[in-house]
């Protein structure tokens, strides 16, 4: 790809995000949602390959819906109320629409059909952006409006996230896809928590990032991009694929690491808003998640191929990339501990 072609993509998406979030007129956040849209596209499809095309136009048409709602969401509102401000979003049907717009640009069931295939289709560092970056404009936009949202329909919507993420990732054997699934899973406990504690929602988020972040750009290092690639990655970078381990098993949500962290204060907090059902349901359902990521886990840490490889080992590598990997595998495993200072903070 063109220097100055992907330079442009990069500041656009920085541009886009940046207008977004700190916007609060519909008209400035729809602006900034569209900037988004159109400068990540380039950077899917940079490698030209058919499947990084038919991605490109799955994702041009599922965001051009979701803006489209967007727009006849906050005209309804307007046209009632008189209120452009994003905050004064009161109006029942439009609420409705804004939610089923950011769910289809979140990828959260039942609008979820295109992220799997759009991940599968472009490079590691796009499909990183795309479970990250792209997603923060939309989640801002819920949260600002966190008052005004449907709450039977958002936690139906996460318990269905939270129920296909884990089930549809158990028999993937591409790696993108079965993170595709983890990120549609993590995004229901993002959403079942939203209307009663937003700022739990962005800590959620943040720590979700920082982890997928970690194990995105440790595949792109090992250049595995299916499961039978990674249980032979172990002898390139050892050590890679044994914190590797560690950052899944923090993905999953397991105790020590910092993953447990979004999970435990969710839970506590649907119990002290009544929502006990809901709370074993959701932590039921992680068990499936669980699964997949030990999966991960086991062909790249714990099994060896039958027979060695005879691979040269990398002596000259990209040392930035290293460097950038070991700050957030650190991150990753180690802020449980940190726990208190991160919850007085939010």
């Amino acid at each position: 790809m063109n220097p100055h072609a992907k330079l442009i993509s990069s500041l656009s998406l920085l541009l886009g995000t940046t207008i977004t979030i700190s916007s609060n007129h519909w008209m400035m956040a729809w602006t900034g949602l569209e900037i988004n849209t159109l400068a990540i596209i380039p950077l899917i499809s940079k490698s030209h390959h058919p499947r990084a095309i038919e991605a490109a136009i799955k994702y041009f048409l599922v965001q051009a819906t979701a803006s489209a709602l967007v727009l006849f969401s906050s005209m309804i509102n307007a046209w009632t109320t008189g209120q452009w401000d994003i905050t004064q979003l009161s109006h029942p049907t439009a609420s409705i629409l804004l939610t089923t717009a950011m769910a289809m640009k979140l990828g959260l069931v039942p609008f979820h059909f295109w992220y799997p295939e759009v991940l599968q289709g472009s490079p590691l560092t796009t499909a990183l952006l795309l479970s990250t970056m792209m997603k923060f404009p939309p989640i801002t936009i819920l949260f600002l409006t966190s008052n005004s949202l449907n709450p039977t329909l958002l936690t139906l919507m996460a318990i269905s996230s939270a129920a296909l993420g884990g089930w549809m990732g158990l028999n993937q054997t591409q790696t993108r896809k079965i993170l595709a699934f983890s990120s549609i899973s993590h995004l229901g406990w993002m959403s079942i928590i939203l209307i009663h504690s937003p700022k739990l929602t962005l800590l959620t988020f943040y720590l979700y990032s920082l982890m997928t972040a970690t194990v995105f750009l440790t595949l792109n290092t090992l250049k595995a991009l299916k499961l039978s690639t990674l249980m032979t990655s172990w002898t390139k970078m050892p050590v890679l694929n044994a914190t590797m381990m560690l950052t899944l098993l923090s993905l999953a949500g397991l105790p020590p690491f910092t993953g447990f962290l979004p999970k435990w204060l969710i839970i506590q907090e649907l119990a002290k808003q009544e929502m006990t059902p809901a709370a074993t349901i959701m932590a039921m359902l992680s068990l499936l998640s669980l699964f997949f990521y030990l999966r991960l886990a086991y062909h790249s840490s714990i099994t060896l191929p039958p027979n060695t490889t005879n691979y040269m080992k990398q002596w000259y590598t990209n040392k930035s990339a290293h460097a950038q990997v070991a700050i957030l595998t650190s991150m990753s495993i180690l802020l449980l501990p940190l726990s208190p200072m991160i919850l007085t903070s939010i």
